[in-house]
């Protein structure tokens, strides 16, 4: 039970990130604002870390793995999505940031020695072809230009590099790493590699103090980074990188559903017949462990 809450929680919080996501866009650079979250994120951390007087001391090598974690999964990847989303729309950014789940399988196997699991597989290629449905509006006088194929690149490198953070936060874990302490310094570190990059391609540091922006910037630090992050990346340790995978073809499901209700986006047949699909997949991904977990009791008594 307490899975599907993590499960539940994080799609619901990423579902819903992309509404404050548009109150940062605008003034402040993209680059400058996923500082200032990640920043505002570890900091927050930190504080909860003093209080509960967690321990903080690691040796460098540990400190080398989770400055990984923090560039891949905290970083790099961010900035590439928001740079592939100038060339293409959200929905087919979402279409293929939902590969993660292949790409987490893959790597998983490669580097984890995890088994490759027919039934995740099968789920996970549900998952992508129901989204496909879902946003087939937005393939609608598509041309594969030089910009979309450039966006295509940059989304498909940033699905790789949030694919090695999930490994790199699934080895850590195997380390021995706690959570809490690895995401607040990942977080940091993955704010200052952002800063690096961003000062490097010659981003204008700004910020806008308006309530919209600043409330925004709460939410994405507090809700989409702190909350949501800790809770798929105890999935990740918990479920496998691949099961807790499919939160990314979930959660943009979510978004859908709330610009249904606050925008009136319109839905059609295919659409719906993607839901469909993703909900198939869903159960295919996450029933194996349920049946699992029934028969263990019938195994012991035997």
């Amino acid at each position: 039970m307490q899975n599907a809450f993590l499960y539940a929680i994080t799609s619901l919080i990423w579902g819903s990130t992309w509404i404050a996501i548009t109150f940062q866009l605008g003034v402040v650079a993209p680059e400058a604002s996923i500082v200032y979250r990640f920043a505002l994120a570890a900091l927050v951390l930190g504080v909860f870390v003093l209080i509960r007087r967690l321990p903080m001391a690691y040796t460098w090598r540990q400190h080398g793995f989770i400055a990984l974690q923090g560039a891949f999964l905290f970083s790099i990847n961010y900035i590439l999505v928001y740079l592939a989303e100038q060339y293409l729309t959200s929905g087919l950014v979402a279409i293929v940031f939902s590969v993660i789940i292949i790409m987490n399988i893959m790597l998983g196997a490669l580097f984890l020695g995890n088994p490759i699991r027919p039934r995740v597989v099968a789920g996970g290629l549900l998952g992508v072809a129901g989204l496909v449905l879902v946003f087939s509006p937005e393939f609608a006088g598509f041309v594969f230009s030089g910009e979309r194929g450039l966006g295509l690149a940059l989304s498909f490198v940033a699905v790789l590099s949030a694919s090695i953070g999930n490994i790199i936060s699934a080895r850590n874990q195997r380390a021995g790493l706690p959570i809490v302490q690895t995401n607040t310094l990942g977080m940091a570190y993955g704010a200052l590699i952002t800063l690096v990059i961003a000062l490097l391609r010659g981003v204008d540091f700004s910020f806008e103090a308006s309530p919209a922006y600043l409330l925004s910037l709460a939410y994405l630090a507090v809700f989409g980074s702190v909350i949501a992050f800790g809770s798929y990346l105890t999935l990740v340790g918990r479920m496998g990188v691949d099961r807790a995978a499919y939160i990314g073809v979930v959660f943009p499901l979510v978004a859908l559903a709330l610009s249904t209700l606050f925008e009136g986006l319109a839905w059609n047949l295919l659409g719906l017949l993607g839901v469909v699909l993703v909900a198939a997949g869903n159960v295919l991904v996450l029933s194996r462990r349920r049946r699992a977990s029934a028969a263990a009791p019938q195994s012991a008594q035997a």
